[in-house]
């Protein structure tokens, strides 16, 4: 496996964030749903500090990112990380960083006193769930994501 490095994304890499976010996007076949610019990420993840960004590097080079922000968990008392998103280039990806990259959240994770580590995964998309069951991730069987978001979202602040 090549040795992957990381960093913090600062607000010069929002472009860099930007074509990651596209790129995963893509991949998901959901290129169509992405209205973030640079303008909203830039407010969104630096000013507000709503979200985190790290990324996988190879010998310099941003090969992968993983946005994440904190949850909250009523049953456990404190605070977790919710992975958003994980990309790795496809010409980079056998070589370790995504498992590198969730290790590193793990890290942060335990660090911070964070009593999970969560994130969800498209039905269809059995690599990454094999992926993730491989690192020992739990299947929540009983739980289904519900989401209020555009005009249903607005209709239901009236």
């Amino acid at each position: 496996m090549v040795k992957t490095e990381f960093r913090f994304a600062t607000e010069k890499d929002v472009g860099l964030i930007l074509n990651f976010i596209r790129e995963l996007a893509e991949y998901e076949n959901l290129s169509s749903e992405v209205v973030a610019n640079e303008e909203t990420l830039k407010e969104w993840i630096f000013k507000k500090g709503k979200a985190e960004v790290i990324f996988a590097l190879e010998k310099g080079l941003e090969v992968g990112f993983a946005l994440f922000f904190h949850n909250f968990s009523t049953f456990l008392g404190r605070a977790g990380i919710y992975l958003e998103d994980l990309f790795v280039k496809p010409d980079y990806r056998k070589r370790g960083h995504g498992k590198a990259l969730i290790k590193e959240l793990a890290k942060i994770a335990v660090e911070r006193g964070c009593g999970r580590l969560e994130l969800s995964c498209l039905d269809w998309n059995k690599p990454s769930i094999d992926f993730y069951l491989s690192l020992g991730a739990t299947k929540m069987e009983d739980w289904t994501v519900y989401r209020f978001a555009g005009e249903n979202l607005e209709n239901l602040a009236k």
